[in-house]
């Protein structure tokens, strides 16, 4: 039953036949998860706030940053250094406080993923990396929890709706997984600010049109949208016998390796402005874009880009310390699992945060980007 209180807050919602008090109390009773709460997440988390969904669970293992203040638009500057799915969650409940937000502030991964999505009705993808997106995808199939889908590129992004009634899984559209060379990032190409409220927001209606029956869901088809020419188109896709049965336990845990390789060995800026002044200095990996090297980088380090550095492996010591380092420490973490899995080194260190925290700890006059 809808209290007086819900009834004036929804009462745009009720005066919709299509809605109603009782489309209104499903939403009430609703748990939802969204996973990623950046450019994609904060509008999702705001819009389903402010629609009334009663349970949200927020996934997000990273702090707010200054440069996520363009597109995030939850946070602002008293939230830098604050778990993201924290000052989420505060900012949800400002929005709405009737809402309750249960918080996971850490990485999804293969051992945690069943259950908790597991404990929610829909599954809402803002994350940011092919491996969380085929691993909720895998769990979504494994507990029958239907997932829609977002993504961005500089001025693109994408929406869709998989595992609904019976219709296509994100793997009967991608079958193949890409590698962590392959796939974009914003770090490394940048994006719009406001097409993450976009597709953010198309989300958001896809979750509420699942969650009430409502319209015609994006099932089967994928919502394509250019912002420089505002122009959207849809393709159609279907349902693929061998990729829709794919799940937690039949599909391969390679496509998960970004998140269930062990945790890199990890070193701080300021440690390791100690190791550069010392005798025997570690060797530096610059594994960033050629523009980003060029731009500013670590005295002495060598680049080799993410998408090369296994074939060009031979060119690294295998038995002096390697600090691999990228913008905030992404990049580098994947550069060490495919020198780690594929070529067998075992001399490798993370620069925690990447170059980025360098600037901020050790050498203020570095330029930021």
């Amino acid at each position: 039953m809808l209290t007086q209180e819900d009834r004036q807050r929804y009462r745009r919602h009720l005066q919709l036949p299509e809605i109603g008090e009782e489309g209104q109390a499903r939403l009430l009773g609703a748990r939802v998860l969204v996973v990623g709460a950046g450019g994609l997440g904060c509008p999702v988390l705001q819009y389903l706030a402010a629609a009334g969904v009663g349970t949200l669970g927020i996934a997000d293992s990273d702090r707010v940053e200054l440069s996520n203040l363009q597109r995030q638009v939850l946070f602002g500057n008293a939230d830098i250094g604050q778990m993201k799915a924290e000052a989420a969650a505060r900012a949800v409940k400002r929005l709405n406080p009737s809402i309750r937000c249960e918080i996971h502030a850490r990485r999804v991964d293969r051992v945690s993923v069943e259950k908790l999505v597991g404990a929610y009705d829909l599954v809402v993808d803002g994350s940011d990396n092919f491996a969380t997106r085929y691993l909720l995808n895998d769990a979504c199939v494994s507990v029958g929890r239907p997932l829609v889908s977002g993504a961005i590129y500089k001025f693109e992004g994408q929406v869709s709706v998989f595992n609904y009634q019976d219709g296509p899984t994100y793997r009967c559209l991608f079958p193949t997984t890409p590698s962590a060379a392959e796939a974009p990032n914003c770090d490394t190409t940048g994006v719009l600010g406001v097409l993450p409220g976009l597709i953010g927001c198309a989300q958001a209606t896809e979750a509420l049109k699942v969650l009430m029956g409502l319209g015609e869901v994006l099932r089967g088809r994928l919502w394509v949208f250019d912002a420089l020419s505002f122009q959207s188109r849809i393709l159609r896709f279907s349902r693929h016998p061998e990729h829709s049965l794919l799940n937690l336990s039949t599909a391969s845990p390679t496509d998960y390796a970004e998140l269930c390789s062990a945790t890199p060995v990890a070193i701080t800026a300021p440690e390791l402005a100690e190791l550069l002044a010392s005798e025997a200095p570690p060797f530096l990996l610059d594994v960033r874009e050629p523009e980003e090297y060029y731009r500013f980088h670590l005295p002495g380090a060598t680049l080799i880009p993410l998408s090369q550095v296994v074939a060009r492996a031979s060119l690294l010591p295998r038995h002096h310390p390697i600090v691999v380092y990228c913008h905030h420490g992404g990049r580098s973490a994947a550069a060490i699992t495919e020198l780690q899995t594929k070529a067998g080194f075992t001399n490798l260190q993370n620069l925690t945060g990447g170059i980025h925290a360098w600037a901020l700890e050790v050498d203020p006059t570095m330029p930021q980007y």
